[in-house]
């Protein structure tokens, strides 16, 4: 990436700008004026003919398209000499992109600042069960968080479902806020060098499939059971997990990558390492909290909104 932040690029950028605008001129000046074609007729046409009767005229173009065009370039010169657009010029106005957002981000906080100051001092669970800040954190999930979990919050291939009580971490609502806030870092390690072939990771995958009763088989299952010692540091002897660890429990059927054979031995074969991103500088605990309390109301819909 250095090599597009020298120098070079500044000066090619406004070069090319500058040139290109400049040629527009030029033609629109070159094709405003009548040409003199040699041996052509004296009847206003250039002499050449196509389908015996279509003559091609020696005119202008007309005056008010030529002066729309000029009007263009014009503007575009000004532009460029009051805002950014020719390389590192940061144009006579000073205007930036982020100065503007950081000003609306100021007008936004004047204007709302108070309503989410106001839900920051009531309990998560008080604030779940407010109509106007569950509208409010829904809207913000819709634009934070729908990218990832989906619009529904029912997630998609590793990124968790939203809407059960199945929570990597806790439930709770502080500590959902915890995760918004700060964010997350899973990771499940690769795991089959330290079990040793291609078969054991075989018959873990098969003993975790059965300690769920889904579909597996039962020899490979029972050679899996001895080897999973491996795994339970992290997802404990009754393989239920562990939340301070972020660890799944492997005992129910929900599967953050799907529960087929092929997928779980992918899984213990390359380990897994999933990002949860931190909102809480981007935007502030006062949003995150009425946000964190919606997220709750997703997989507490009886005691959330009344």
């Amino acid at each position: 990436m250095a090599d597009f932040t020298n120098g070079f690029w500044n000066i090619y950028i406004v070069v090319l700008s500058l040139l290109g605008i400049i040629g527009c001129g030029v033609l629109l000046y070159s094709q405003s004026k009548i040409k003199v074609v040699e041996g052509a007729p004296a009847d206003g046409t250039t002499g050449h003919v196509w389908d015996e009767d279509l003559k091609e005229l020696n005119t202008p173009m007309p005056r008010w398209w030529m002066w729309l065009f000029y009007i263009t370039i014009v503007f575009a010169l000004a532009y460029l000499f009051l805002y950014p657009g020719l390389g590192n010029y940061a144009g006579s106005l000073g205007w930036k992109s982020t100065g503007q957002y950081e000003e609306e981000l100021k007008k936004a906080e004047a204007d709302y600042g108070p309503l989410f100051n106001k839900y920051l001092s009531q309990d998560l669970k008080t604030v779940a069960a407010d109509p106007q800040a569950h509208a409010i954190g829904q809207r913000l999930f819709l634009t934070y968080c729908a990218q990832c979990h989906g619009s529904d919050a029912r997630g998609n291939k590793g990124f968790p479902n939203l809407t059960d009580k199945d929570w990597l971490y806790g439930g709770e609502p502080d500590i959902i806020k915890t995760t918004i806030m700060h964010g997350r870092n899973g990771q499940m390690p690769p795991m089959g060098a330290a079990l040793g072939s291609e078969k054991d990771v075989e018959n873990v995958a098969h003993y975790v499939l059965s300690l769920s009763g889904s579909t597996s088989d039962p020899v490979k299952s029972v050679l899996g059971k001895a080897k999973f010692g491996a795994c339970m540091a992290c997802h404990g002897a009754d393989a239920k997990g562990n939340q301070m660890l972020g660890s799944p429990n492997l005992t129910d059927k929900i599967w953050l990558y799907g529960g087929s054979a092929d997928t779980i031995m992918e899984t213990v074969r390359k380990g897994r390492n999933n990002t949860m991103p931190a909102f809480s500088d981007f935007l502030g605990e006062s949003k995150v909290h009425v946000l964190s309390a919606y997220v709750w109301s997703l997989s507490n819909p009886q005691t959330s909104v009344k």
